[in-house]
């Protein structure tokens, strides 16, 4: 303590205040003048080791209160400033540590007043969304960003596009690619655009997965890609360039209120056409339909990861030559939904897609290896479920590999048509759905959202109902409702 200065003026300004003590009377209590003691509280001076035993000895100071910097606090204050209100307000930490230490009830009244806040946000958002499963739809929201906005449009219209389809028809014929679409599409940039498509290594190309330099005409790919994704990449540039009328007019007919949810939007319009160009409709379909949509089957037949595949079963909705109705969900492991596409709309009124008991969550368990079950709804809905892990651009030894999960769905009444539905515990040969023998994991929507009595995996407290308070009575589940 002796080697350490301790400023503390705020602190000592408090227990004075507490003590109705001026500070002439303070100082003539600790031995030194008023001038001093108020040099003290303005924090122009540290407090010595005599002083902080004359605090402990006459005003009953514990000396470890003057010491540290109200790091809970700070940590909270920082919280609250991360929210996109108000994550442009502060420049640095050095403003939170001031308000921490000179007025801790205010700072813990701002804490409180954001937790309060927040939690009305999600009660209203848990609200909305039960209203909006009811068929009615409300103004409620919370702060949205720009990708809220455009994930919120893409997750609630039928994921297919028929002008992309059919301008992705069109440059396969000028690229006529045969078995080498990425070398087809390097020629033709190379020929109609100048642009030299090269690989560079994670010591050139450390934070990004594609890069186009304008200046040299040259677009960059990180070696961290699997030979898929930089296919799709090269892709993704390629349609971004001969289709921007297409995707333009895609754009402007979701109405998006930002220049920043337009860009956003037409990124993701371009991976929509990036996976047309590499999985052409027709014998794409033809292809899904023969091997009774097996992923597998599909992936290697036209040279794509389990991601595109799966992914592309979701688009196949093109009137008179239309697939399985598939409906698409990514998650981290920590259970971020970041990605759902659907055929008619993510089903969000009768899946939802936030049930811990979902198998994309047990697919983390064993890496790689397909889960296949069928989880019913609440309501008695059922849906056959396929989930496995993704891995993410790769990294050096050092590095943790990005990992998700995916979950494809449809309903359960197109079983018999799916090569993933014999394999469902409790199916047998020509059993009908409905008929009791198949055995189906019971879901819900969302834990905010759900109403089953003693479910282990419950994470929260439904919103529609009340919690039990009974001290003699524990039920299964975390979270005991009435």
């Amino acid at each position: 303590m002796a080697d350490q200065k301790i400023f503390a003026g705020p602190r000592i300004r408090r227990i004075r205040n507490a003590k109705g003590l001026t500070q002439t009377a303070m100082a003539e209590g600790l031995g030194i003048s008023p001038s001093y003691l108020n040099l003290i509280e303005r924090n122009q001076r540290p407090l010595t080791v005599q002083l902080i035993l004359k605090l402990a000895s006459v005003y009953k100071v514990d000396p470890h209160e003057l010491q540290g910097e109200a790091r809970g606090s700070v940590a909270a204050l920082k919280e609250v400033f991360t929210d996109p209100l108000l994550v442009g307000e502060l420049p640095g930490d050095q403003e939170l540590i001031e308000l921490a230490e000179a007025a801790p009830n205010a700072s813990a009244g701002v804490i409180k007043l954001f937790r309060a806040y927040r939690e009305q946000a999600e009660r209203l958002s848990d609200i909305n969304e039960l209203l909006a499963r009811e068929g009615r739809t409300t103004a409620l929201s919370g702060a949205r960003l720009p990708i809220d906005e455009v994930r919120e449009i893409f997750e609630r219209r039928p994921n297919h596009f028929s002008s992309l389809e059919e301008e992705a028809e069109a440059f396969t014929s000028v690229l006529d690619p045969g078995d080498d679409l990425f070398g087809a599409l390097k020629a033709w940039l190379k020929r109609e655009y100048g642009i030299v498509v090269k690989v560079l290594p994670v010591a050139t190309m450390p934070n990004w997965r594609r890069r186009y330099d304008r200046h040299s005409q040259r677009l960059f790919l990180s070696e961290r890609l699997s030979p898929f994704d930089q296919l799709r990449e090269v892709a993704m540039e390629a349609c971004l360039i001969r289709m921007t009328v297409a995707i333009a007019g895609e754009i402007q007919a979701l109405r998006l209120a930002t220049d920043e949810a337009r860009r956003l939007a037409r990124f993701e319009l371009g991976r929509y056409a990036a996976h047309a160009l590499m999985m052409p409709y027709q014998p794409f379909h033809a292809a899904a339909v023969r091997s009774r949509y097996d992923i597998e089957v599909l992936r290697s037949r036209f040279g794509v990861s389990f991601e595109q595949a799966a992914n592309r079963l979701t688009m196949l909705q093109r009137p008179g030559a239309s697939g399985v109705p598939f409906f698409m969900l990514e998650v981290d492991n920590a259970g971020n939904r970041f990605r759902k596409a659907g055929s008619q709309g993510f089903p969000q009124s009768r899946f939802g897609g936030g049930c811990p008991k979902l198998p994309v969550h047990v697919a983390f368990t064993q890496p790689g290896q397909v889960f296949v079950e069928a989880v019913e709804m609440p309501d008695g809905a059922e849906f056959l479920c396929i989930a496995r892990t993704l891995e993410g651009p790769q990294g050096a030894f050092s590095e943790r590999p990005r990992r998700t999960a995916l979950l494809l769905g449809c309903d359960i009444g197109f079983r018999d048509d799916i090569v993933y539905g014999a394999v469902l515990p409790g199916a047998a040969v020509g059993a009908k759905v409905g008929a009791g023998t198949i055995a189906a994991t019971p879901v819900g929507p969302a834990c905010r959202l759900c109403e089953r009595v003693g479910c282990l995996a419950r994470a929260e407290p439904p919103v529609t109902r009340p919690l039990g308070l009974d001290e003699m009575v524990t039920g299964l589940s975390a979270f005991d409702f009435q």
